[in-house]
């Protein structure tokens, strides 16, 4: 999985400047979590990695550029602007 997660982080970092590495890394985590879980919860069958990736890779696609924007306005993502942008610690 940490090949997966390296690979849509180094995209994320390419469509989104604003990002530090450690910034991109956690928002590819939560968005793969959020799929997994709702797709679970909607009592799907498990697709396996490749297709959590494909579906995360769209969204980096389509909204990618504007994740730092979403933050401020998420509670649930909103503190992960207030850090530092070298660490999400």
């Amino acid at each position: 999985m940490n090949d997966y997660h390296e690979r849509l982080t180094k995209m994320l970092l390419d469509k989104n400047k604003q990002l530090s590495y450690n910034q991109a890394r956690t928002w590819v985590e939560l968005l793969w979590e959020d799929f997994e879980t709702t797709h679970a919860k909607a009592g799907r069958e498990y697709m396996g990695s490749e297709m959590a990736e494909r579906i995360v890779r769209q969204w980096i696609e389509n909204y990618g550029d504007k994740l730092h924007e979403f933050a401020a306005t998420n509670p649930k993502y909103k503190d992960y602007l207030n850090q530092d942008k070298n660490s999400l610690n």
